[in-house]
């Protein structure tokens, strides 16, 4: 393994974990940011650049300017969050401890496959790849997804859309 991949994983995982830990939710957003560019990282280590380009202007900068927004709209803080029991507690750690449990034993006979040098592409995450895979292989879900996001944006404008004479406030 490589330094920079354990660097970048290292990273990926405290960057994670401040943002499950962070009290105030702004830094929470602002470690989800890191733990995007360390996933980039590893996406640029894969040899998918474009992945690692998309990562970064969707959900590093469009997807946390959003979050932000509706962060600093709602006025998030400590002070309003409502006081959780400690039932809920309890259960939420009872649950992560299962999912851990879960993850555990589905990965415990995984042995990862080797590398070999005769049968690698170095091609494999290029743009013209994908863009063959996803339009031959994938072209109907392709499709759907379009239509639902389609059909997504005109529910949106219709409502947001004010007849005439409505207030909404």
């Amino acid at each position: 393994m490589s330094p920079l991949f354990l660097f970048l994983s290292f990273v990926a995982l405290l960057s994670a974990l401040g943002v499950v830990l962070a009290k105030n939710p702004v830094h929470s957003v602002l470690f989800l940011i890191l733990t995007f560019f360390t996933l980039s990282g590893h996406y640029l280590l894969l040899n998918a650049q474009f992945l690692a380009a998309v990562n970064i202007i969707v959900y590093a900068g469009a997807i946390m300017v959003l979050f932000l927004f509706v962060i600093m709209f709602l006025n998030l803080n400590e002070e309003t969050e409502p006081h959780k029991p400690a039932l809920a507690k309890i259960a939420a750690a009872i649950a992560g401890g299962s999912l851990l449990l879960i993850l555990v034993a589905a990965l415990r006979n995984v042995s990862p496959a080797g590398y070999d040098a005769a049968s690698f592409d170095s091609q494999i995450g290029m743009v013209d790849r994908l863009g063959l895979v996803l339009f031959k292989e994938y072209a109907l879900p392709f499709e759907l997804a379009s239509i639902l996001l389609l059909a997504a944006m005109v529910g949106s404008v219709m409502l947001g859309k004010r007849e005439t004479g409505e207030r909404n406030f």
